[in-house]
């Protein structure tokens, strides 16, 4: 398999030679009207990876295409943009000086918008380094997991864990809205496609913590996503081995109605069937997206957003074998199945906007959004399996080789689950910009209606002994069997004002702001008050300082109230988190060019905690508030253009978190009794690595490479069915390399003949990528076969490790018009 890879290697990098370009060079300096140069003007032609930035002294030098004409733009945060068109000879040097105007009103609105961002402890994310990142899922949460304070040990599936918190504990926005996930999804290979199209998006923008009170009820992070108003016809057409994606957008000619419409296919067979369990998979996700705005006056504007996702989920595991255990006691499992599983999750949101602009000063929204998933999991699936010793003994004829049985035995496992839930919202949201104050307000109603039928069962037989044993009567390892409906309503409010002023030739920045929520269920009221420091010093050097506090009471949703057998506690109270987070980021120029680097320090104080464990993308509660916890760590991320017009970065996180479920003791085996204390919680990943990097060959950008990193320590993990929490293990360390190689067949710069096809097109781009390209075995949970030893009921029990997908090769074509 490392031949081939290396042949693949060698036969993409061949064709460098085979389509070079001859290329010129433009010099010279930019400076404004008052004949000062400018720092910091990026230089570029769009939709090509050419482009630079100026240096201190205004000057700059650009490789651009030859024998063709160019569009370059040159642009900066508080300039007005301008444009020219230019060709040179090949091998040509060309001087350009330009003088930027001064843009008082882009000053105000987007200087001073990039400092109220570093103010805060919200990242802004370029979406363009999406298009070329090498991910198997193609969503914007793939970037996200490469960000500090992020861990994923799942390729997989969309969702991550922000300093120790779950999946559970992550706000999602689009356009302002709430976006909510299906319940009963328990594997990453059960997932649909995120909601997010990131064809259909302008920003993201993301925090890790510590963020304003306009930000909902969530203990961890925020990730707000503005969908893209177009103002011309334009689109992307997208197609690999793992799905493909349209998306069209346009605007009418005066302006006042834009659409944007994308329509995706996803089918992870092709990756499924790496894994160690064999069979028939059948994934199959669907979704269509809308989003409509028409401006009927200057200041008023209507939008909808709709989404339609139908994502359907069939396996007929045929067989596993799986080796596992140590060097001194190799094991091997090996199943037969029976059954199937046929689970299917349909979401649907339909959102409606209204909004207002009286003045510059003052924004007025009106927001009302339904949202409603029908899920269904069913399975009856019956394993046979044997647990073997392998051979150990060097040199010996049956190395690897069966030697001995320990362990025989079947297992059936049976679901019938389905929920039907329904979310209504009404919301209001305001913007009033004052002197140096800009104030934020906001409130909504929101109606839930949640029907939840539950019915699974386990059964374990281990040589003519079922689990737990009884010689009179067949008995259930375990069983779950409810039926709740749940109709509750949530009221929520938050004001916040950002006052900014000077003192001593600094910049100061002060958020304040308050939540108010209350649930009819439990008739619980929390208030959470936040608070956001920052400094810009006057300093040659460009530092931003900052500090936040502030109270994150997350009130317990569905899942959080149901216990592990099915019933609800209508006594189960906000889980409470209080931020403590104090950081800062250093812009800088390197090499003539531009990097960031960011550092945040953070403490999070755990009270009202509701226990749970993690098997795989699954969170099952424990339904009560009975522990208290904590989290700490230090996050950093450097990010810039280690390669001349390729955007990069490194992150890296130190992050420990653990809790304690209030007053548990046990007895040891001499009947003193002992408090267990603190110990890790589910997502206690200590040590995190992420590396996003792209690189072009030398006077040729059209050929890229766009490398992704992740390493992440192992997760503990614990027995199923067991009332203990701190009999903790650890799985192998999550680590995963994914490549990729793409080629720009057509830019939009490049003029082509009337015959040729691709004239129609603006890019057009061909990539090849390699999915875990060391073919690492990575462990996502754990599966725990028993077996019966006598009729004493002694038991012995393994944890299996699942592996997720090894190395798989994609090809992927993406065109723009």
């Amino acid at each position: 398999m490392n031949r081939s890879i290396l042949i693949i290697f060698l036969l993409f990098f061949s064709t460098f030679l085979l389509f070079a370009q001859e290329t010129a060079v433009l010099f010279g300096k930019i400076s404004d009207d008052k004949d000062q140069p400018v720092f910091l003007v990026n230089i570029s032609i769009p939709g090509t990876p050419y482009g630079t930035v100026t240096r201190e002294d205004g000057s700059f030098e650009l490789t651009i295409p030859a024998g063709q004409e160019v569009n370059l733009v040159f642009s900066c945060v508080g300039y007005r943009q301008q444009e020219e068109r230019i060709m040179l000879d090949p091998g040509e040097r060309r001087e350009m000086n330009k003088i930027l105007q001064i843009e008082v009103q882009s000053l105000d609105e987007v200087s001073v918008r990039d400092e109220y961002d570093r103010s805060s402890t919200i990242t802004r994310i370029n979406i363009r380094t999406l298009n070329h990142l090498p991910t198997t899922t193609g969503s914007v949460e793939a970037i996200i997991k490469t960000l500090p304070g992020v861990t994923s040990t799942n390729e997989l599936s969309s969702q991550y864990s922000v300093r120790g918190g779950n999946f559970d504990e992550n706000l999602v926005y689009v356009n302002d809205i709430e976006i909510h996930r299906p319940f009963l999804i328990r594997s990453g290979q059960q997932e649909g496609l995120s909601f997010i199209n990131s064809n259909m998006v302008s920003s993201i923008r993301f925090s890790a913590g510590g963020f304003e009170a306009m930000y909902g009820d969530k203990m961890s992070s925020v990730l707000d996503i503005t969908y893209r108003r177009p103002t011309r016809f334009g689109g992307t057409a997208s197609l690999s081995m793992l799905g493909g994606n349209l998306h069209i957008e346009g605007a009418s000619k005066n302006q006042r109605f834009s659409h944007s419409s994308g329509l995706r296919y996803k089918t992870s067979q092709y990756l499924l069937s790496s894994l160690e369990t064999k069979g028939e998979y059948m994934p199959n996700f669907l979704d269509f997206q809308t989003f409509l705005t028409y401006n009927i006056t200057n200041k008023f504007e209507i939008s909808l957003l709709g989404n339609i996702a139908n994502n359907s989920y069939k396996f007929i595991p045929a067989n596993r074998s799986t080796k596992f255990g140590t060097y001194e006691n190799p094991l091997n499992l090996v199943i037969y199945y029976d059954g199937q599983e046929t689970d299917r999750f349909n979401t649907y949101l339909g959102a409606a906007t209204a909004h207002y602009r009286p003045s510059e000063q003052l924004s007025l929204k009106l927001i009302t959004s339904v949202f409603n998933s029908v899920e269904e999991e069913t399975y009856d699936i019956q394993g046979q399996y044997l647990i073997n010793q392998l051979d150990n003994r060097l040199g010996s004829k049956t190395f690897s080789d069966s030697i001995l049985n320990i362990g025989i035995g079947t297992f059936l496992n049976h679901a019938r689950n389905y929920l039907d839930a329904y979310v209504y919202s009404v919301s209001h949201l305001g913007t009033y910009s004052i002197g140096m104050s800009r104030i934020k307000w906001g409130i909504k109603w929101q109606h839930e209606m949640i029907s939840d039928k539950l019915s699974e069962w386990d059964l374990i037989d281990s040589a003519g002994y079922s689990i737990p044993y009884s010689d009179s009567e067949i008995i259930l390892t375990s069983v779950t069997k409810s039926k709740n409906n749940l109709s509750s309503n949530r009221f929520t409010s938050y004001f916040q004002n950002t006052y900014s002023f000077y003192s001593h030739n600094n910049r100061y920045y002060l958020n304040t702001g308050i939540r108010v929520n209350y649930w009819d269920y439990n008739q619980e009221l929390i208030v959470s008050p936040r608070v956001t420091f920052s400094i810009k010093p006057e300093w040659e050097r460009n530092f931003m300082f900052r500090f936040s506090a502030g109270y994150y009471f997350q009130p317990a949703f569905y899942k959080e109230i149901r216990y592990p057998g099915g019933d609800l506690n209508p006594d189960v109270k906000a889980q409470r988190s209080i931020h403590f987070v104090a950081g800062g980021d250093y812009i800088f120029a390197a090499w003539d060019r531009p990097f960031k680097f960011t550092t945040e320090i953070y403490y999070k104080k755990l009270n009202n905690i509701i226990p749970y464990k993690l098997d795989n993308v699954r969170i099952q509660y424990a339904a009560d508030n009975i522990a208290k916890g904590y989290a700490y760590g230090i996050d950093m991320k450097l990010h810039g253009d280690f390669v001349p017009g390729a955007e990069s970065w490194v992150s890296v996180s130190l992050m420990k978190t653990e809790e304690d479920i209030i007053g548990d003791f046990f007895y040891n085996k001499i009947g003193q009794k002992r408090y267990i204390g603190y110990y890790p919680r589910p997502t206690d990943q200590r040590f995190n690595f992420g590396l996003f990097f792209q690189d072009y060959f030398p006077y040729h950008p059209d050929y890229k490479v766009h490398l992704n990193i992740l390493y992440g320590t192992g997760l503990p993990f614990s027995p199923p069915n067991n009332e203990r929490y701190d009999l903790v293990f650890r799985m192998p360390a999550y680590k995963r390399v994914d490549i990729g190689f793409s080629k720009a067949l057509k830019s939009v710069n490049r003029e082509l003949s009337d015959r040729n096809p691709f004239r129609f097109f603006d890019n057009i781009w061909l990539s090849a990528e390699i999915f875990n390209l060391l073919g690492i075995k990575n462990t996502i949970s754990y599966l725990w076969v028993k077996t019966v030893s006598d009729q004493n009921n002694f038991t012995g029990e393994f944890a299996v490790p699942n592996y997720l997908t090894s190395r798989r090769f994609n090809i992927r074509i993406t065109a723009e018009f």
